[in-house]
């Protein structure tokens, strides 16, 4: 988006209009919850929300053991998840 707008994390003190180039940003933690995952894009009168859950940390460590075994003797580099689930 060339810099034209800027990233803003938790308004939750601040009480004034979102700058029209402002794309808020917050993460919220509670109880027991694993893992519930939103991304909410929010207009006048809409909401699209792309939303998943994971019901055990299991998934989590699943993802990080197959990371490890794609990165196992491969040369120092940017790698994302993308290339260990091909």
């Amino acid at each position: 988006m060339d810099g034209a707008y800027h990233y803003k994390y938790d308004r939750s003190a601040e009480r004034v209009k979102r700058d029209k180039k402002e794309i808020g940003i917050q993460a919220v933690r509670g109880g027991s919850i694993v893992g519930e995952h939103d991304v909410i894009f929010a207009g006048q009168d809409e909401v699209v929300t792309f939303s998943h859950t994971a019901y055990s940390k299991a998934i989590f460590g699943k993802g990080a053991v197959a990371a490890a075994k794609f990165l196992k003797g491969k040369e120092p580099g940017f790698y994302d998840m993308a290339d260990v689930i091909g």
